[in-house]
């Protein structure tokens, strides 16, 4: 890229989306292998999808906030992830990269903002992977027993946590081949089971238990509101009371499970390693949610048709819903499918933060040295083992359920601003080649940020202020390092060939 005359030291310098393009071309740097099909990277996108959401927060959410009618809340949440896919698929088909929202950012609105959204997407993932490690260790006590010492949360140390983010660590480690056949494994088993829980619970639904369909509002009792942090950021700037279930109700459910659709962004993270990414990335995108968002509606519907949703348990719904109905060996089936699908979010989120680690290193955000691709496994090896350790850390001593909206603002967050950068490509690089188009620019973007915006607002006050406390350490890191070695300061020895680099791109363009 040529560095624009007098933005050289500044903060919001971009890259050009050319070089971007070609910096995977033979010649132009270390290189990720292409392996991946539609298929496969719908395997990954489910994986990470389907998990602790479903398995979950479907009955917390239908007994405290929506009743029957969390199947809406669920639709709303999906429509919010639906409007960003399809901001995501139009960058990530002409735009092919292992940064994802990062390198969007980098090429639209600076790299000030890339830092801030590669910052917050480690956050996402790594304490995604860390929270989920730590559930999947209290699955496994509970389906066999094993000691609560090493295994759940009321572990000094959860050795089941840690074991399993570092097995799968390794798998990441190892190459985007193995974990993609893992990933896809682990898939089939869960949609299985979600396929099994529908078809089956079919049979148990009662009209009786969907009426009313949206329950009446009423206020919250008194023992049971929220303290101050604890209260969604909306409720605290208006000071209005929230009300448990009526439309209020399912719009605040909405806000909590969109976390059940976190995650599917990781799929763009995966465009240099995608054979045909123009046709395949918005195939895997649009193709996860489409598949989840049927899966999801459907067992809504027969969990709260199964069960009256005021007797649903908050830990484990399906499984004891099944129980209630006299169906008790089904809880059987149905913990499998938790482990596996706990197991493939954990997986795609070390992979992810890998891609995304590599990404900063080549750019000079990050050193360098640890972002080198392995000549053996052909994976950002260094960066995956250094984040799978991360995650190990945090699984085995912090107790991560208060932390678990940081998923879902930094997700929000990314959403945000991938949907800004399709407005301003449109308008700085018209003639750019998109295999695939957002309908209805700008106002689908548009909309897509409201609706994000909106949703952000329902997360509670303490949320924002411990995702603006990693915000400023990031900060800190990005003006004490990244600014100076970054490949577009005048400072860093890589300044001169990103330069070469760029030209080269753009030449071969025009």
């Amino acid at each position: 890229m040529t560095v624009r005359t007098g933005r050289s030291h500044s903060i919001t310098r971009t890259k050009d989306v050319d070089t971007v393009i070609h910096q995977n071309d033979e010649g132009h740097g270390p290189r990720l292998t292409k392996r991946l099909s539609a298929t496969d990277l719908m395997g990954f996108g489910i994986g990470i999808v389907i998990g602790t959401g479903i398995f979950t927060l479907t009955g917390v959410e239908a007994k405290n906030h929506a009743g029957p009618a969390i199947v809406v809340s669920f639709l709303l949440a999906g429509l919010v992830a639906m409007l960003a896919a399809l901001c995501y698929a139009e960058l990530a088909a002409a735009v092919p990269t292992a940064g994802s929202s990062y390198t969007y950012a980098y090429t639209t609105i600076g790299e000030i903002f890339a830092w801030i959204i590669a910052w917050d997407l480690v956050l996402e993932f790594a304490l995604g992977a860390a929270v989920v490690a730590r559930g999947w260790s209290g699955y496994l006590q509970e389906a066999f027993g094993l000691p609560t010492q090493f295994f759940g949360e009321e572990a000094p140390v959860n050795v089941g946590a840690v074991a399993i983010a570092a097995v799968l660590g390794v798998v990441a480690a190892v190459g985007i081949r193995e974990s993609k056949w893992v990933t896809n494994v682990l898939v089939v088993i869960k949609v299985s089971i979600c396929l099994f829980v529908i078809a089956v619970g079919a049979f148990f639904v009662k009209a009786a238990n969907l009426a009313p369909f949206v329950p009446p509002s009423q206020p919250i009792a008194a023992e049971n509101t929220p303290s101050t942090l604890a209260q969604p950021l909306w409720q605290f700037l208006t000071g209005v009371d929230p009300a448990a279930f009526g439309i209020s109700g399912v719009l605040v459910a909405a806000g909590v499970v969109f976390f059940a659709y976190s995650g599917f962004e990781a799929v763009a993270n995966l465009g240099e390693e995608t054979k045909n990414p123009g046709k395949d990335m918005p195939r895997g995108l649009i193709g996860t949610l489409v598949v989840c968002t049927v899966l999801y509606v459907g067992v809504c519907i027969v969990l709260t048709g199964m069960v009256k949703y005021t007797a649903l348990s908050e830990g484990a719904p399906i499984s004891d819903a099944f129980a209630q109905v006299g169906l008790g060996w089904a809880s059987i089936l149905i913990g499998i499918a938790a482990i596996a699908g706990l197991s493939s979010v954990i997986l795609v989120d070390i992979v992810a933060m890998g891609r995304i680690g590599f990404a900063l290193c080549r750019d000079g955000l990050l050193p360098e040295s640890i972002g080198r691709i392995s000549p053996r496994f052909h994976t950002p090896l260094r960066i995956t083992i250094g984040t799978t350790a991360v995650v190990c850390v945090l699984a085995a001593f912090v107790p991560l359920a208060t932390l678990a909206e940081m998923v879902s603002i930094g997700t929000l967050f990314a959403f945000v601003v991938v949907s800004v950068a399709v407005i301003v490509l449109r308008r700085t690089k018209p003639k750019m080649k998109r295999p695939f188009r957002t309908p209805s620019v700008p106002l689908l973007p548009i909309v897509s940020t409201a609706a994000c915006l909106a949703l952000m607002a329902s997360l509670a006050v303490d949320t924002w202020l411990r995702f603006l406390v990693w915000l400023v350490l990031g900060l800190a890191v990005y003006f004490f390092y990244g600014r100076k070695h970054s490949r577009l300061s005048p400072d860093s020895p890589r300044h001169a060939e990103e330069e070469t680099a760029g030209a080269g791109a753009t030449g071969s363009l025009s």
